[in-house]
């Protein structure tokens, strides 16, 4: 599937409620580094409807974030407002980061990085954007197969990873809703 393709199969899911993906519940990993960190400044790298965007903003951090499909952002822009906070969100390409205003203490990633084909300028941006000793918090689930064209982890990603001056933190394996293997994984940006 084309990334135009792709972009627009996100697009027409938030436009008639399908998104599976979006729980509208910010992880209890998420949670985590919250209460073990000094408040800074955030950027949730495929936000979606902007939940995390709202958790992060009421723990005191400044927080922002972007996504590929306009429909997301608009439905955050929504939540925000009526949550009371202050947080920008625009639509932006992972691959790019244009409009992000760097440095970030935490650069926020769930579901996002194990889908993006061109994984090496993503990287490239997230280490322009996050301050030295800033912190990547990632999540993806695992291909089975990596010549499979569907989105997943493959063991040469964690290879580009590292090679982008991002070490590994901590790592904890699971399962995601469909049954595939999965990780939340912390890196740090040195």
């Amino acid at each position: 599937m084309s990334n135009f393709s792709r972009r627009i199969k996100f697009d027409i899911s938030y436009l008639f409620g399908n998104v599976p993906w979006d729980s509208g519940i910010s992880p209890p990993e998420l949670y985590d580094f919250i209460a073990s960190h000094p408040v800074g400044r955030a950027l949730d790298i495929g936000c979606g409807t902007g939940t995390n965007i709202i958790t992060l903003a009421n723990a005191g951090w400044q927080a922002e974030g972007f996504d590929f499909a306009p429909r997301a952002i608009q439905i955050a822009k929504r939540k925000i407002k009526q949550a009371g906070i202050t947080a920008n969100v625009y639509t932006d390409d992972a691959t790019q980061m244009k409009h992000a205003a760097p440095p970030y203490n935490l650069a926020l990633d769930l579901g996002c990085f194990h889908g993006i084909q061109n994984k090496a300028d993503y990287l490239t941006n997230l280490t322009r954007i996050l301050a030295l000793g800033g912190f990547w918090l990632m999540y993806g689930f695992f291909k089975q197969d990596a010549a499979q064209p569907a989105p997943g982890l493959v063991p040469s990603d964690m290879d580009l990873i590292q090679r982008h001056s991002l070490i590994l933190s901590s790592r904890k394996d699971g399962w995601d809703k469909r049954e595939r293997p999965s990780a939340w994984f912390l890196f740090q940006h040195s």
